[in-house]
């Protein structure tokens, strides 16, 4: 049951949709300050799938939380839209941003149609236009509408829970897509379907998509472009075939780990 990709899709202004991080840092106001990133200077055009690639504590979930506004940078600013994300009013910032996250994080008193409503009925969109888009979604993503509109998150597998994140993220047709390793929970054989089908659906619609994972080879599969963080930091920055060329420490820590095979010692 894979992802369908029939699904027609708009022509976009590239400048309106790029997001732009301008030398950009954020802290923790403790004693003394804790530095989570720092010096982050990136555009992501429309229609890129960045991968923001690194180590647990590397500061990649920030910096998804920087550009839909749930943190403020302590230093310079992120454009999204080009606005600055402190001029947004911040519902109207995360409405138009879908947001997928592990385990996809769907309410479990709802239904599937239910969640994959929710955006759309903050719209306040009709009845009719809510129920066809539920139905749209639900067939994008691989999930016969008669079968599974009705049924609680609990009745789904882990990989039917996650079309449903991405269903969700997606029903309000936003220019922006963030993803939160949506698929670090899954089983290798789930996780590799849904990552091809993943990769398939991001070039069909050209959302801008930024893409967290600490896997080399998820980053390698569904990135147009791989940035590395250390520390808080960017460190390399290139296409999947440039990535795997950078002479750089921590890129050559990542790329010595597509040579051991899953479960070897080392």
């Amino acid at each position: 049951m894979g992802l369908s990709i029939e699904m027609n899709t708009k022509t976009v202004d590239s400048s309106g949709n790029s997001i732009e991080f301008c030398d950009v840092a954020y802290h923790i106001n403790v004693i003394p300050a804790r530095i989570i990133v720092s010096g982050i200077s990136l555009t992501i055009s429309q229609g890129e799938t960045v991968v923001l690639l690194g180590r647990s504590g590397s500061g990649k979930t920030t910096l998804l939380k920087l550009i839909n506004g749930m943190l403020l940078p302590s230093k310079g600013k992120i454009l999204v839209q080009g606005r600055a994300t402190a001029d947004w009013d911040p519902i109207r910032l995360r409405r138009g941003i879908g947001y997928v996250i592990q385990d996809a994080g769907l309410f479990p008193h709802f239904t599937v149609a239910e969640n994959v409503a929710l955006v759309p009925s903050l719209e306040n969109w009709d009845a009719a236009r809510t129920a066809a888009r539920v139905e749209e979604m639900l067939q994008l993503v691989g999930l016969n509408p008669r079968e599974y509109a009705k049924r609680r998150p609990r009745e789904l597998s882990g990989g039917q829970r996650q079309r449903v994140g991405v269903a969700r993220a997606l029903a309000a047709d936003p220019p922006i897509l963030l993803t939160d390793e949506p698929f670090g929970a899954l089983d290798p054989v789930t996780r590799a379907e849904l990552q091809r089908e993943f990769s398939a659906l991001a070039r069909r619609l050209g959302k801008t998509i930024v893409f967290v994972t600490h896997d080399l080879r998820e980053a390698l599969l569904l990135a147009s472009r791989i940035v590395l963080l250390e520390a808080g930091r960017i460190v390399a920055s290139g296409s999947p075939k440039e990535f795997l060329h950078i002479n750089h420490p921590e890129v050559r820590a990542f790329t010595s780990s597509l040579s051991v095979p899953p479960g070897a010692s080392t």
